[in-house]
């Protein structure tokens, strides 16, 4: 099964015959191209035309990072699965009014039942201060039905993230939750939301160029100027299982500490050994099966 290269030091990275050649001061690697998915570089590294012609050439996305694990941009492959009457029926379900609510309801529901299904789990071994906030949230999921309109659901959604945030406070044992904070986040917890999240939208991203799905299509997030939408439509059910939970692993078992962040007054990121920490514990969560009842599976 392919993975995911993962660059996080400096170097050069170059086609070497049809396989793939990394070079820093680390020492140098041969890649069988065969074996992996997609990129993601985190250090500053030297790259040629020669090599992208190589990775379009297999269907690799290249996602990159800047110093402080920002999402910056991709090197999208030509799609080899385009499809022009699924990029058409994509765009009319964005066009029709009530197409594209029932979508993005749904990818609302999805997020907000994985929401409640972390605070459960808390609940279940004897953390009462929970309850009022299940509650809340479980109200909300039930009055998406009265929503008419996407901004109506946006709406509901950051209040619903909001309420779920202040939960962390119960579940983390040594880490408070004042309040989101992004570019830059301002302490370590939205440090570790923010490079979650990043790492995230690109995994979904190289999903979507498996299929026939057009990224640049979304319903929940609107489609404009940016680039890809649709990633972080999906991006938004799957939060809570898989980054949210590898957030809790970490901090409770001390995996990630203080001394895995570069901080100053007004900001927080994690460093590069506190990435390669996350990095392992997101990748052991996609790795995860997870059964649900009257289904097969849902291999993450």
């Amino acid at each position: 099964m392919a993975k995911t290269l993962y660059l996080f030091s400096s170097g050069r990275l170059e086609r070497k015959d049809n396989t793939l050649h990394w070079e820093s001061e680390k020492g140098s690697k041969t890649i069988p191209v065969a074996v992996i998915s997609d990129i993601k570089v985190f250090g500053e590294i030297d790259l040629n035309k020669r090599l992208l012609e190589f990775l379009d050439k297999n269907d690799i996305p290249i996602h990159f990072f800047n110093y402080y694990g920002y999402y910056v941009g991709s090197f999208y492959p030509r799609n080899a699965y385009n499809c022009g009457i699924i990029i058409l029926k994509q765009a009319e379900h964005y066009m029709d009014k009530d197409k594209r609510f029932y979508i993005a309801k749904n990818f609302l529901v999805g997020a907000i039942s994985n929401m409640l299904k972390n605070l459960k789990y808390y609940e279940n071994r004897g953390n009462e201060e929970l309850k009022s906030i299940s509650s809340y949230i479980t109200e909300k999921l039930k009055a998406l039905d009265l929503k008419e309109d996407i901004q109506t659901l946006m709406q509901t959604e950051g209040d619903v993230r909001k309420t779920y945030y202040q939960a962390f406070n119960s579940i983390l044992k040594d880490m408070e939750f004042e309040k989101r904070t992004k570019r830059p986040p301002e302490d370590p917890l939205n440090a570790m939301i923010s490079f979650g999240n990043s790492l995230l939208y690109t995994t979904v991203l190289s999903e979507i160029y498996k299929t026939h799905l057009d990224p640049r299509i979304g319903y929940l997030h609107e489609t404009n100027q940016r680039s890809f939408t649709l990633n972080l439509d999906i991006a938004e059910v799957f939060k809570p299982v898989i980054v949210d939970r590898v957030i809790f692993q970490l901090l409770n078992k001390n995996q990630i500490t203080e001394k895995h962040f570069d901080k100053d007054i007004s900001f927080a990121y994690l460093n590069e050994s506190g990435r390669e920490i996350f990095v392992r514990s997101f990748e052991e969560k996609l790795n995860t099966t997870i059964k649900y009842k009257n289904m097969f599976c849902l291999c993450l």
